[in-house]
């Protein structure tokens, strides 16, 4: 097999021209592709195209329009992003603090084994994970500033500063290795059930680095699947099969976990900034409809009053 061979700004543009996107300032388009990477925006073509056989784009796709949906993308990723940073900080100091209360502050004391599950099935990952956060103790102690300060002034290093430096990944991982009731205490504070909380964590960890490493973010699915919730039944999202058609494995899915886990506040500015950038681009956009790109990101058409919801009516369900 032949591997894929450098092309140079020209070419690139040639390669476009020949799939029929229309390239109205050459020297724009260059400086474009130079900047963000032709691979990159490239990735951005499926909805612009005719067909996925025939690899064609729509007569009259501008490449002002396949950049609108790339800078769209990376918008909406800014903003799930620093959401998703709130709710792993959030999660770091309710973990720390409800652990600290129980088992007490020092290391220690914390990291004992007895204060995990006592499921046999699960003693393997206690003990990995338990090697885990010592070696971060170690590595960290004298490398960031918050840990070597407790290690220089005290001694040891708190539950709530060593969750600083403990990747969100790690942070779900203590999650399933807790006792259940400490888990039921967790989770009590956001409404969930245990269940559903152990399949939040790693759908928002991996966002949160999808966020990170900014890959494409809009039409992006997950392997695990969100629990049906009210909000589905309360939108009056369809159903296929007995299935939800969205809000289960795609975008929404994440914009319903991040209406349990936020604060009103925050949920309402984060759903302010989400319908500017969609009507941006909706302005942008000229060969596809708004509605063809919101499908694709499993929002239904009714998805702002998510954040009309009342709380009571969420805890009753």
């Amino acid at each position: 097999m032949i591997g894929k061979q450098f092309k140079n700004l020209e070419e690139q543009i040639e390669i476009l021209k020949y799939k029929g996107l229309k390239i109205t300032n050459e020297e724009e388009t260059k400086k474009v592709l130079l900047r963000e990477n032709y691979f990159f925006i490239n990735g951005y073509r499926y909805p612009f195209l005719k067909s996925l056989t025939e690899k064609k784009f729509i007569e009259g796709t501008t490449f002002e329009e396949l950049y609108s949906l790339f800078l769209f993308d990376r918008a909406i990723r800014n903003v799930f992003f620093k959401n998703l940073l709130v709710i792993e900080n959030n999660l770091k100091s309710i973990f720390s603090y409800q652990l600290s209360k129980k088992y007490g502050y020092k290391e220690k004391d914390y990291l004992r084994p007895k204060n995990f599950t006592k499921d046999k099935s699960k003693s393997r990952q206690v003990n990995d994970l338990l090697r885990k956060m010592k070696r971060q103790i170690r590595v960290n102690g004298s490398q960031h500033s918050a840990t070597a300060h407790y290690i220089t002034n005290y001694g040891y290093i708190p539950l709530w500063i060593l969750v600083k430096v403990l990747s969100f990944g790690i942070v779900g991982e203590l999650f399933s290795i807790l006792k259940y009731e400490d888990q039921k205490n967790i989770c009590n504070l956001y409404h969930l059930d245990v269940e559903t909380f152990q399949i939040y964590l790693p759908i928002l960890s991996n966002y949160r680095n999808l966020c990170a490493h900014e890959d494409i973010l809009y039409e992006n699915r997950t392997q695990k699947r969100i629990p049906n919730t009210i909000y589905h039944q309360l939108l009056n999202i369809p159903k296929e099969e007995e299935e939800y058609t969205c809000g289960k494995n795609d975008l929404f899915s994440l914009l319903i976990i991040m209406k349990q886990m936020l604060s009103e506040e925050e949920f309402k500015n984060l759903t302010i900034e989400l319908e500017e950038w969609i009507q941006n681009l909706n302005y942008n956009l000229h060969t596809i409809t708004i509605e063809k790109i919101l499908k694709r990101m499993g929002f239904p058409n009714n998805w702002k009053q998510l954040m009309k919801i009342e709380r009571s009516i969420e805890d009753e369900a």
